[in-house]
């Protein structure tokens, strides 16, 4: 699931529809581009609810990942734990791999 999301993400950076950080996703939110927003792994249970909520107030989709900050900062050379995609498709495909880890766990 790592490679998988990661190559996403990759290819969604390439494409300028990806936006890395905690600010710059509560604006990408409050704009309307965000589509879905995904953590990091070992983000703070605090950070983890504030994104829950400014993602919350604009009516988008939130998903954990499995990558750490630091698979985050090698894949995609920048260290952030919060990544918000503004692009409709990319979001869909993230957010069903992220799915698919969740039923594959519950198995």
């Amino acid at each position: 699931m790592t490679s998988k999301i990661l190559g996403l993400l990759t290819i969604c950076r390439k494409a300028g529809k990806l936006v890395m950080g905690f600010d710059p996703m509560k604006d990408a939110v409050a704009e309307g581009k965000a589509k879905a927003v995904l953590t990091a792994s070992d983000i703070s249970p605090k950070t983890e609810k504030e994104v829950r909520f400014f993602a919350g107030k604009g009516n988008v989709p939130v998903a954990k990942t499995e990558l750490t900050l630091e698979d985050i900062y090698r894949g995609l050379g920048k260290k952030a734990g919060i990544i918000a995609i503004c692009d409709e498709g990319f979001a869909k495909k993230a957010l069903s791999i992220c799915d698919e880890k969740t039923i594959n766990n519950i198995k």
